[in-house]
Parts: C-alpha cells; structure tokens; sequence
C-alpha cells in the first residue's frame, strides 16, 4: 500500500517519517498467459456515466487505522477492503466524495480474495512490503480478480478507485512486462472502473502520461517535488483533471529551512493538491498545501 518502489529506498525513508509521527501528532518468475485469453472489462447495462473529479477538488489520504471523517476536503481516498460501511455512510452524509484504493498490479497476502492468486501469477516480493509480491498483470486470472474488485467499489458506493502498483514495468516484477503490457493494463483498468460508473486515478506512471492520460479521471501522485517529476503532470492539469500529490520528506513534515513553504508555494502555483503525510498513511502526521 502507499509508496512503491520505483528504483529508491523508501523503506527507510518511511521509518524517518513515523519517527517525525509522534513528534507532529498534533499537528494533524515466467511469463503468463497470452493477452488473448484476458477477460474484458464489461459491467452490467445500465452504466452511463462517473463522477468527474474537478481540478479544483481537495483530499485527504488514509489507509490505516480509524478514519479521521473530520477534515473539510472534498475527497477521501480510504481503503476498499478495511474501511467499515459506515466510514463511507459518514463521508457521504457529508458530501464527500470517496476513492477506494486497491493494489492493482500486486499481490497482499492479507486480503480476503488472496487465495485465488495462482502461484505463476506472483512474481518477486515488492521491495519493502512484507507480505506483498508483484503481479503478472498480463494474467487472465489476475484480470478477472481486478474485475471483481471493482465490482467490489461499486457495491459499496465508491466513487471512484485509486488501482496501485500499476507501473511494475519499471520495476523488477519478475516477469518480462514492458511499457505496451503496463498500458494495456491500465487502460483495462480504466474501462473496466467507467464501465461500473467509477472514476479511476492513474497512481504514480508519469511516464506514460501521455498514453493514458485521457483513458483517466485523476492522479495520485507520491513525491513528484522531492524527486523534480511534478512537470510531467502539467498537461494533465490543464486538461482539467485534479493531481491529487504526497510528500513524505522529513523536511516537509518539520518545514526545515522553509522546505514545506517552498513545497506548498510550488504546488499552489501547479494547481496541484499537496498533502505532507506519514509513508504509513495512518493520519499520524497531516499538512495540506490547500
């Protein structure tokens, strides 16, 4: 969940980060099944249209722990599995809008539907992520499980979904995925959330921006300011559609030399939406550029 590995150490990172938590608190393997025996993305009649995020619109990002309801965002993105109905009661009842995350392109040995994970789906273990394997997203099966979960979000009224872990590509997934397999993926990924009336957010993937950008609704973005990657977003933001960003250097969370200043003026001249948050995304620390 959260940060992915993308060639750094966030490991370590993160442990800096939830150090800084308690200080802040009050601050609130082989290749898989050829693409033709892939599932399409269909959902049943009646779909005809998805929320349509505003470029405007504000967040907050929690996966862990009780739901903080309180903040006056327009946006929560909370988990698809572990968040009660009533979370998500609670959230409407205040007129917020509400993304389910969900890994996409990775295994989690703790989710209800691990099980039906065959072992030629799973590849290597995502650096730093007990219990977590990446997926080989060319898989059928792997396919018609993103499926169901999807399903899943529409069920339980959410809005739209945040699919993680969808640039493996990049990483060391333990399968010979490329660029056009990432894309293929993501774009199944896109139609399959329009099709059950769900906004769908590109996570990370700036790469392949110009590919996907008009298949999605949004971005998540994880430390595009602390890596100079936020440019890559311009075009996206101008095309009206929000990039939704966290931060988790510890001279953000403890404004070191006017670091979180700078953070926070950069991104309200992006009209991008910047939160300074734990690797954990546990509401343990919180600043919003907003």
């Amino acid at each position: 969940m959260g940060s992915r590995d993308r060639g750094r150490s966030w490991h370590g990172l993160g442990m800096t980060v939830l150090g800084l938590a308690a200080l802040l608190s009050g601050c609130g393997g082989g290749t898989g099944p050829a693409a033709a025996a892939q599932p399409a993305p269909s959902a049943p009649a009646g779909t005809t249209g998805w929320w349509k995020p505003s470029v405007d619109n504000s967040w907050q990002w929690q996966l862990r722990g009780t739901i903080n309801t309180s903040y006056a965002v327009d946006v929560y993105d909370i988990d698809l599995f572990d968040a009660p109905d009533a979370t998500l009661a609670a959230l409407k009842a205040k007129g917020r809008r509400v993304v389910c995350y969900f890994s996409a392109g990775g295994s989690e040995d703790w989710r209800s539907d691990f099980g039906q994970f065959l072992p030629a789906d799973m590849g290597n273990p995502l650096k730093g992520w007990p219990g977590e394997r990446w997926l080989d997203t060319r898989s059928a099966n792997v396919r018609r499980i993103m499926l169901a979960r999807l399903d899943l979000a529409a069920k339980r009224g959410c809005d739209g979904v945040e699919p993680d872990n969808v640039e493996g590509y990049s990483n060391n997934p333990g399968f010979p995925l490329d660029a056009a397999s990432q894309i293929d993926f993501n774009r199944f990924l896109a139609d399959a959330a329009h099709a059950r009336g769900l906004a769908v957010a590109l996570k990370n993937d700036s790469v392949q921006l110009d590919a996907l950008g008009a298949a999605f609704d949004f971005a998540v973005n994880e430390q595009c300011h602390e890596f100079n990657e936020c440019g890559a977003y311009a075009g996206f933001i101008a095309a009206g559609k929000p990039v939704l960003n966290a931060e988790y250097a510890s001279s953000y969370a403890l404004n070191t030399a006017g670091a979180r200043d700078a953070l926070c003026q950069s991104a309200r001249a992006a009209r991008m939406h910047t939160l300074v948050l734990p690797l954990q995304l546990d509401d343990s620390l919180r600043f919003s550029c907003d």
